[in-house]
Formats: C-alpha cells, sequence, structure tokens
C-alpha cells in the first residue's frame, strides 16, 4: 500500500492533518510550566504518597536495575519539585530530571471552542501522567498529541480495537481484501453508535485526525481523552518499548478523586501493568520500502545532555529525531565510565561527569548494599 496522503477520506488510506476540521489549541513550554506550578501548589495526596513511596524504595530499585537498558524512577534528594525526580529514559538510558517542558496540541471539537472552554484544563487532568511519560524519551516527546471526544467506557473500548486494527493491516503493508472488509464495518458501527449518542466529534474526524498524526508526526505516543465522567482516557504507544514498566508503575494512582474507587475506576488509563494493560499500536517498523516507521532501538548513552556518544557498537537508533545508522556506524565505539558513588550512570570522560554533576548530584547517592556493607 502506497504511504502517500490521500486527499480523499478512507478509513484505509493514509489522511493529512489539511483534512482535518478539528480545533488544534496549542499549549506552549511556558503553559506546561504554570500547570506544573499550579498542580504542586495544590498537590493531590494520591499521587504526593506515591512518589514517596518510590523514594521510599529508590535504593532497592537503584540495586536491582543497574542494567541500563531498564527503566528507572529515582528521587533521592530535595523537595518534591520536578527537577529533584529523574527518570531512566528509554532511547538513551540517561537519567534526567521530570522538570522538561513540552509543546501540547489539542484537537477538539469546534463545540468547545463555541463554548470557550480552555483546554488546559484537560492537559492539567493528566499532568502526572504526561511529565512521567515526556521524562521517559530523551528525543520525540517535545510534542504530545491529545484528541478530546465525549465517548463513554464500552466506546473507547471498541475505538481502541479499531486502531489496533487499522495500524496491524494499514501501516506499511499490503491490506489483504479481508482485513479491508473488517475495517471498514468496523468503522461504519463505531460511526453509527457515536452518531446515535450525538457524540462530538463523529467518529470519521477521530479518526482522521488520529491516523494523520501517526503518519506524520510518529509520535512515541498519543492520547484519545474522554470529558465523560463514566469513561476513561486512554493512551495509545506507538512501540513495546515505550510503554512504563510494571515494576515502577504496580501502584500508580488511577486518578479517580473517589476514596471508594477501585483500579478498574480510572480517569486515565496508564499501564500500571505494564505491556499487560498497554494499548499499543502494531506499526510496521524496519528499513524496507513499506515500512512506515523507522526500527526502534534502545540505546546507552554519555549521561551529559549535550553529548552525543553512545556506548554500543550497534548501527540502529532508538529515536526518530537522532542521527542515521550510517553515522552511527562510524563513530567509535567508546567504553562508558560509571559513577563510582551511585553506580547508575555512565559518561564518556571525566570532564563531562564534572559538567553533569550540577544536575547529576541531585540524585547521586550510594546504594543501599554499600551503606550497609561500610556500616558493618
Amino acid at each position: 500500500m502506497s504511504t502517500r496522503k490521500s486527499r480523499v477520506y478512507s478509513p484505509t488510506l493514509p489522511p493529512s492533518l489539511d483534512m482535518c476540521e478539528l480545533v488544534c489549541k496549542t499549549l506552549d513550554h511556558d503553559a506546561t510550566d504554570v500547570l506544573i506550578d499550579k498542580w504542586l501548589e495544590h498537590r493531590n495526596d494520591a499521587y504526593w504518597d506515591w512518589f514517596m513511596r518510590v523514594r521510599e524504595r529508590r535504593h532497592t530499585a537503584m540495586q536491582s536495575q543497574l542494567h541500563r537498558g531498564e527503566q528507572l524512577l529515582a528521587w533521592s534528594k530535595g523537595d518534591f519539585v520536578p527537577e529533584n525526580i529523574f527518570v531512566r529514559t528509554v532511547d538513551t538510558a540517561r537519567l534526567i530530571p521530570l522538570d522538561r517542558t513540552w509543546t501540547t496540541h489539542v484537537y477538539h471539537h469546534r463545540s468547545m471552542q463555541d463554548r470557550k472552554l480552555s483546554m488546559m484544563p484537560v492537559v492539567f487532568t493528566m499532568l502526572p501522567e504526561l511529565m512521567l511519560l515526556r521524562g521517559m524519551h530523551d528525543h520525540g516527546c517535545d510534542d504530545v498529541f491529545i484528541i478530546v471526544t465525549d465517548m463513554k467506557r464500552a466506546e473507547m473500548d471498541a475505538a481502541t480495537e479499531y486502531f489496533k486494527l487499522v495500524c496491524e493491516h494499514t501501516f506499511g503493508s499490503t491490506l489483504k481484501y479481508s482485513a479491508e472488509r473488517e475495517i471498514h464495518y468496523q468503522h461504519m458501527r463505531l460511526k453509527h453508535t457515536l452518531e446515535h449518542q450525538r457524540r462530538t466529534p463523529c467518529f470519521p474526524q477521530i479518526d482522521l485526525t488520529f491516523r494523520a498524526i501517526l503518519h506524520q508526526h510518529r509520535p512515541p505516543f498519543i492520547i484519545l481523552f474522554s470529558h465523560q465522567t463514566t469513561s476513561y482516557s486512554q493512551i495509545f504507544f506507538t512501540h513495546p518499548l515505550f510503554v512504563p514498566a510494571a515494576d515502577i508503575f504496580f501502584d500508580f494512582p488511577s486518578g479517580c478523586p473517589n476514596p471508594c474507587c477501585t483500579d478498574d475506576c480510572e480517569m486515565v488509563r496508564f499501564p500500571r501493568r505494564g505491556l499487560e494493560s498497554a494499548a499499543v499500536l502494531p506499526l510496521k517498523r524496519g528499513a524496507r520500502r513499506r515500512a512506515v516507521f523507522r526500527r526502534v532501538r534502545a540505546r546507552e548513552m554519555c549521561n551529559w545532555i549535550d553529548c552525543d556518544i553512545a556506548f554500543t557498537d550497534e548501527a540502529g537508533d532508538g529515536s526518530e529525531s537522532s542521527r542515521s545508522s550510517s553515522d552511527s556506524a562510524i563513530r567509535p565505539v567508546v567504553r562508558g565510565q560509571v559513577c563510582s558513588k551511585c553506580k547508575i550512570v555512565k559518561y564518556c570522560s571525566a570532564e563531562h561527569q564534572r559538567k553533569d554533576w550540577e544536575e547529576h548530584k541531585r540524585l547521586c547517592v550510594k546504594p543501599a548494599s554499600a551503606v550497609i556493607g561500610e556500616v558493618r
């Protein structure tokens, strides 16, 4: 199937955002900073308690996740602010604080604009989740895409299965007739369901916008936000590598303000059980002509943010925005030097370790086993 974007809308043809009739509201980095400050000021006890539990088990986590390919969330020193909480990125294995902001593109129906409804509450509702998902990536998350809907739970579940079906058969694959029939049938069923329930926006616009974002921007994740009180917002990941690890987020708050809620009651379906509970789109990847997305490979890089040296002999990269494989193939392999105190980050040289110290010192502590060994 050709990847050239069609000017005629079809569930099986790559669309263009130029065809989208939804209104796009963009919240820049400054707006994100305002929301984060507001979130810290009106602290949610459930999230506060969760981050405190992360802090209490930080030594165990650091000891069990010394392998650079594993995810890590660590808070060792200082107050509860994003610059003191560090996340190991999935694409470069750097430990970078959560204080990096992003630009949010919120697509919504024009009726919300007519009612002069702000999109900032949409982002604020899922701010902790966005901070963590943004922090998991060194590259590719400067822009976050959200589509606002009013779908209820069953409709969101049906839409999730539909987008998995479409991505499996229309992204870089030769579309079989049986798959094409099934896609059109599921599209028609969802379209009629949402029209019958008078949902806005209509499903064709949701479908068009969703797939156009995937084709044109290729983000690590995309979100369908539902402002219905009886539903949840779904996070779609474009690769299993981008899914949060279950051993870190197994007790992550559901986001529901009701103290009697259960694990099934959640405002944002954050995959607390890892791949088991995540919505991962089966996109075709590779170097062949029909592969729409590049192959994803996790790399281990010098922890100094301005350094481009990777401690690997692989030619692949872990992000859409990093250098080509030919560039990385001719770059000499460097053996990293592990931080002698915390032993969880690596540098290509003592000079870069000194440059990174102003930031890394907010995290650097001796592992628990080392401290116990010294006491004995």
